[in-house]
């Protein structure tokens, strides 16, 4: 009987993630069509050897798990399964387009910019990106655009018409908020949202860029790239000096704008599109983000002027102001070099940085980090237990939080928050004691490891490709649990090992 069992929830798992990985087939099509307009043979190649390789493997997951499928009941454990182990398997498809440009040293490393793809971190190793083809960098920030709203439920929701335990894959992927009554309307409406911020960032981005000196075809390349991680918090440039690149304060506005913007929960938005802007003020995440983007703003610029780096107001917020906001947001856009960072901004604004990046964005958004949520949900519990301390025992108080509905704030919702929170502290305590250990200064050490579990992509240095092999590994799952948020990687990993049990007390019967 148990055997039984366990063959369903290997087809269930398998046939949806067979359609997953058509998905990534079908993405592969646009820097295909990039490589195309500007005659890179080569890497139209690349990409159709991908191509064929992601269409073959999906079509024999589809087979593998069909037959079965019939009668099984879609049960949560399949779709939080399916959610990790797809990223998993998407992060090794993706990455052999890269690994076949030649940009990268090893295939460890291409995973490793994938992956930073897909969860929107912006950490990488790929060499000479000033020099990528048109091809690949497209590809590098189509999967950070996807990767930000949601790769698993994009395909489900477009290639599968059984929309039946899509909404447990949807909460896989760390997003749990329901805009419309049915999952795949939600998921319509965040694309809908996502595609016409996407024609409005690309059009503002793309005349500054002419402005700014740009031809228009590169103005227009780079408006097109530069919205895609700046909505999805992801961090990639088409050049290496990033943000830096453009030496224009207009197009570090826009891309504050758009980035600010993007870490913001979809529920927000689709709220403000109906008219209802109050809940901009009265959300617990907006007021979260606002004290706390204000206040390690303010620290940090107090610090670093302290220091004398910056002694007038335009330079304290393109040089601080924005850093620590594209650290806030997890968006990791930079327009200073990665070791400046670490010469010029002293232990102090690295604490600050650090901090900025650990709380992150907004839950059900392109960003990462505890989440401003998580954050005032743990605030408020703080609070109401000091009040009910400091009441009288007879009277019974009950807290509340609004968070597009009044919510009411129990025990068990800051528990859970409590618990995520934790999580992201153990894993960026051991990245911070891995790279002391490698020989990188703490202070170093602590800032990219916030950077990768809280996927943000800024850095100070340590990520390159002469770093271990280990920490690069280290990095690549913490950019994998830090952007699943956890849960869905623990029921994957209790999944596998609960099969290997059975099989091995299967054996011994």
């Amino acid at each position: 009987m148990k055997s039984v069992r366990e063959k369903k929830d290997l087809s269930i798992i398998s046939y949806y993630t067979g359609f997953i990985i058509l998905g990534i087939a079908i993405l592969m099509v646009i820097p295909m069509i990039t490589s195309l307009c500007f005659k890179e043979w080569n890497v139209v190649l690349d990409f159709i050897i991908s191509c064929c390789i992601s269409l073959n493997l999906g079509f024999l997951f589809i087979i593998l798990g069909r037959n079965n499928i019939k009668g099984s009941k879609f049960e949560w454990k399949h779709g939080l399964v399916i959610a990790a182990l797809s990223w998993i398997i998407l992060t090794i498809i993706a990455a052999i387009p890269y690994r076949l440009s030649g940009n990268l040293n090893s295939f460890i490393d291409a995973c490793f910019d994938v992956m930073s793809g897909f969860t929107t971190t912006g950490l990488i190793l790929i060499q000479d990106l000033d020099h990528v083809s048109m091809g690949l960098n497209m590809w590098r920030h189509v999967i950070t655009f996807v990767g930000g709203q949601g790769m698993v439920v994009f395909a489900l929701s477009f290639l599968v018409r059984d929309t039946v335990g899509t909404y447990k894959m949807y909460v896989g992927e760390g997003k749990d908020i329901e805009l419309l009554p049915n999952i795949k309307g939600t998921v319509k409406t965040i694309w809908i949202i996502s595609f016409i911020y996407l024609i409005i960032g690309t059009f503002v981005l793309w005349i500054d860029g002419i402005y700014i000196g740009l031809n228009p075809v590169s103005s227009f390349f780079n408006g097109v790239v530069i919205y895609m991680s700046a909505w999805s918090t992801g961090g990639f440039a088409p050049m290496s000096q990033n943000i830096l690149y453009y030496h224009s304060l207009s197009y570090e506005v826009i891309s504050i704008i758009f980035f600010i913007i993007g870490s913001f929960n979809f529920g927000l938005h689709y709220a403000v599109w109906q008219g209802n802007k109050k809940e901009i003020i009265k959300n617990i995440e907006t007021q979260s983000f606002a004290i706390t983007a204000t206040l390690t703003s303010f620290l940090a610029a107090v610090g670093l002027y302290k220091l004398g780096i910056y002694d007038d107001a335009i330079s304290i917020f393109r040089r601080a102001v924005y850093n620590v906001l594209s650290a806030h947001t997890t968006t990791g856009f930079a327009n200073l070099y990665a070791r400046q960072f670490a010469l010029q901004w002293g232990d102090f604004a690295i604490f600050i940085m650090v901090v900025a990046m650990l709380i992150g964005g907004s839950a059900c958004s392109t960003a990462g980090g505890f989440k401003g949520l998580r954050v005032g949900i743990l605030f408020k519990g703080v609070m109401g237990e000091v009040k009910r301390l400091l009441s009288t025992e007879r009277k019974v108080s009950v807290f509340k939080y609004h968070y597009m509905k009044e919510n009411i704030l129990t025990d068990g919702v800051v528990k859970s928050s409590a618990i995520i929170i934790m999580c992201y502290i153990v894993v960026f305590t051991i990245g911070t004691a891995l790279g002391a250990y490698y020989g990188y200064p703490l202070s170093n050490a602590a800032f990219e490891s916030a950077s990768a579990v809280g996927n943000v992509g800024l850095s100070i240095g340590v990520t390159s490709v002469d770093m271990p092999n280990m920490l690069k590994i280290f990095y690549i799952i913490a950019m994998y649990v830090g952007r699943l948020e956890f849960i869905s990687v623990f029921v994957l990993v209790g999944f596998i090992f609960g099969g290997i049990k059975n099989i091995c007390v299967g054996d011994l019967k």
